[in-house]
């Protein structure tokens, strides 16, 4: 992405894709993942508000290179859905 700005809109629209609903943009979150004592994954997630979704009232979302060669972006779109 060129831009920060230009990588939330793109994650807001994957959001929006993928779970059929409204997406506003919260924050940014710093995740750090931990495996067995080792870094698994380091990163930003970023945090939007759902609208209209029937069971989340948000979604955690970030990208990443993915195939053989890194040559797409992949998008992650995890809807916060609490326990029932």
């Amino acid at each position: 992405m060129a831009n920060k700005r230009d990588y939330i809109t793109e994650l807001q629209s994957a959001v929006q894709r993928l779970h059929g609903c409204a997406a506003i943009w919260i924050e940014s979150v710093h995740v750090t993942e931990v495996f067995r004592g080792k870094t698994a994954w380091d990163g930003d997630v970023e945090v939007f508000a759902l609208v209209g979704h029937p069971k989340a009232e948000r979604a955690y979302a970030w990208a990443h290179l993915d195939g053989p060669k890194d040559e797409k972006t992949r998008f992650v779109a995890v809807l916060e859905i609490p326990p029932s």
